[in-house]
């Protein structure tokens, strides 16, 4: 449009029904744009909102054990580790040492060793374990970035949400034709019980 001046910019905003919006006010004259300014608002505000929606925050997950932890909980806390890492957190796995323990700091570095190599192929030893007063301390990073973990999140939930559409009284009917294969065999204990009363009696 060229320079104008102030009074003609107005003008014409007024003619088009949109706001004179100041975009570059430190340039010799400054720069102005006619614009609906509360819809260049609500579309900034909505891309910032899909800008931090797309961020990744890097989260350190914290995972305490015991030397001499029991099968079943070492596997619990395991299974812990493992979706952090799937998820691309860090894990921080703390062994905590109480009493006589303490003289025994192979044990705790044992079981960090033996967790590291169960999760090889989801993670990676960041920091070595190390003692720090009671407690052993090892961080394991991921080898997926946070980034790519939310996305293949986010394509699952895709899938699933799609596989719902596509058949979406499939857990239904298998619920009813189980229910009908009960009802069937019901009636058929019902016919036997009352035939021993007599014979009883």
């Amino acid at each position: 449009m060229g320079i104008v001046p102030l009074a003609k910019a107005l003008e014409l905003a007024q003619e088009y029904d949109l706001d004179l919006v100041e975009v570059a006010a430190t340039a010799r004259p400054p720069v102005c744009k006619l614009m609906d300014y509360g819809k260049f608002k609500y579309e900034s505000a909505m891309k910032a909102r899909e800008a931090r929606k797309n961020q990744a925050h890097t989260v350190i997950k914290e995972m305490k054990l015991r030397p001499k932890i029991d099968p079943h909980d070492y596997d619990t806390k395991k299974g812990h580790v493992v979706r952090f890492l799937k998820q691309g957190d860090k894990v921080k796995i703390t062994i905590m040492f109480r009493g006589r323990e303490q003289s025994r700091p192979e044990l705790g570095y044992r079981l960090l060793q033996r967790l590291a190599e169960d999760v090889a192929d989801l993670g990676f030893v960041e920091s070595n374990p190390k003692q720090d007063g009671r407690n052993m301390i090892m961080v394991l990073g991921p080898h997926k970035k946070k980034t790519e973990a939310m996305a293949e999140a986010r394509q699952a939930q895709e899938a699933r949400k799609a596989e719902a559409k596509a058949n979406p009284g499939k857990s239904q009917n298998a619920a009813e034709s189980e229910f009908a294969e009960d009802a069937d065999e019901a009636p058929v204990e019902a016919a036997e019980a009352p035939a021993e009363a007599p014979a009883d009696a």
